[in-house]
């Protein structure tokens, strides 16, 4: 447990994904001025050097943002998510990618705020070390602490929850604690990640119907596969369900997931899905 570090995908077409729906969802948080709150469940360490030996390792980032980013006027649409970046990189070149922390962060005006948890302990202190004084970092579990926090002030915003899975559980802890959350914050969205994996291994089935049946009237799921999908190991994509999405978010996901499926592809089984899904009654 615990021996997760996200440095090693850093910037890979998972991170694509989850960061681009991300921004997409504070991007229409912001439109009002009203303050709103950020949450983030499983932090990580807020940013990344995209040198560093573990990034290096496998270098995922060259299948995930950097051919976007050599593109990046030509994508409009996300303009903000490319901003975040741009301001962790006043230089042409790309060396750092942020995390969801630090995407947060770009976003953030003087009404709004921001809450990180992150239990790992070296990561929470880099965490620290990478965040700005407005925001509030825990060092705890945040599948614990998620429910301890709601409702929050403001009580309109996003909760981003984005686990490692590194144990099977996880699948499960995810829909107990969005039941608990829908309980004491109804109204928040909740954007949550996770992988698609091998067919020996792959639980997403499962937890769609979960969360599905949660309590939430709307549920919007996106996915993009950039491969094909092996029996026994791997992940071939990742997936993104939006609780309470805001308006127009499937609109903007139509456009988008057939252009990143087209440049993010590995092979020929490259895909995406867009999906509202139905409660089991429904």
């Amino acid at each position: 447990m615990l021996s997760y570090r996200h440095a090693f995908h850093a910037g890979n077409h998972a991170d694509v994904l989850k960061h681009a729906v991300q921004s997409l969802i504070l991007e229409a948080l912001s439109v009002k001025d009203k303050g709103y709150c950020y949450i983030d469940t499983h932090s990580g360490a807020g940013g990344y050097a995209l040198d560093h030996e573990w990034t290096r390792k496998k270098s995922e980032y060259l299948g995930g943002i950097a051919p976007l980013w050599q593109q990046r006027r030509q994508w409009p649409q996300l303009a903000g998510y490319f901003a975040a970046i741009e301001a962790m990189n006043p230089t042409d070149e790309l060396d750092f990618y942020p995390g969801s922390p630090k995407v947060a962060e770009h976003f953030q005006r003087p009404q709004d705020s921001l809450t990180l948890m992150e239990l790992h302990h070296n990561e929470v202190e880099i965490l620290r070390q990478n965040m700005g004084p407005n925001v509030a970092i825990h060092h705890r579990n945040g599948f614990e602490g998620l429910p301890a926090l709601l409702p929050p002030t403001p009580k309109r915003g996003l909760v981003l929850i984005d686990p490692p899975y590194e144990l099977k559980e996880d699948y499960q802890t995810v829909a107990s604690t969005l039941a608990k959350a829908y309980k004491r914050w109804p109204i928040g969205i909740y954007a949550i990640w996770y992988p698609l994996l091998a067919k020996a291994v792959d639980r997403s089935g499962a937890l769609k119907e979960a969360l599905a049946n949660c309590g939430f009237e709307q549920v919007l799921c996106a996915e993009l596969g950039v491969s094909a999908q092996a029996d026994d190991f791997g992940m071939y994509g990742s997936g993104m369900m939006v609780l309470n999405p805001p308006w127009k978010l499937n609109e903007q996901l139509t456009e988008l997931l057939p252009r990143l499926k087209d440049t993010l592809a590995q092979d020929k089984a490259a895909a995406w899905k867009l999906e509202w899904l139905k409660k089991a009654d429904g």
